[in-house]
């Protein structure tokens, strides 16, 4: 006899992988929403590859991200970003974790919006803070007031992340479950399309 929690898990991952199609899922939200962390489980449960598009610019560049700020600005950062996300979603379906502003620029939202189904991981401001203030690696946060600053980024961008296809709500619970609420999102999605 099957067990009947894996035909659960079983039928959500191919009804959100039947869902999705040929399109790329493309996770956005902030610094700390879980994107990468997320996006990895989700591949993996749906089959098909996951791409960091922080990552990748970091592969093109031979730069980190920080040394890419720091040397060229948030502006010149941002055009490269939108070139990678172009390239990143011409072919698919995978699971793209995008950077925290990369939803934000105009073009790269375009593209977004062309090549994929967008979901916003949103979640508020103390769980962020919790996962982001163990590390220094977030040229944004380099500030005075970091807290303030996340809370600042998260007044200006969240209006805009509120665009994307989905949103889902990344709290403080294991990813496993954050990854089965974003399948579960994905598979629903095309159901709620069809009725």
């Amino acid at each position: 006899m099957s067990d009947p929690l894996l035909t659960v898990a079983d039928s959500l991952k191919d009804r959100a992988r039947a869902a999705l199609g040929s399109r790329n899922l493309v996770l956005v939200g902030l610094m700390g929403a879980g994107k990468s962390s997320v996006g990895r489980i989700v591949a993996s449960q749906l089959g098909i590859p996951f791409i960091d598009s922080d990552h990748e610019i970091e592969r093109v560049s031979r730069m980190t991200i920080a040394e890419l700020f720091a040397a060229y600005g948030e502006e010149e950062f941002r055009a490269l970003e939108t070139r990678v996300m172009k390239r990143l979603l011409k072919s698919g379906p995978r699971v793209v974790s995008t950077g925290g502003g990369a939803f934000i620029n105009d073009r790269t939202r375009r593209h977004i919006k062309k090549g994929g189904l967008s979901i916003w991981l949103k979640a508020d401001l103390d769980v962020l803070w919790e996962r982001v203030n163990k590390r220094d690696t977030r040229p944004l946060l380099k500030t005075e007031n970091p807290k303030q600053t996340l809370e600042n980024l998260m007044n200006a961008r969240y209006p805009i992340y509120a665009q994307a296809d989905l949103t889902v709500l990344s709290r403080d619970v294991r990813k496993e479950i954050m990854a089965d609420e974003v399948l579960k999102a994905v598979a629903e999605q095309k159901e709620s399309a069809a009725s």
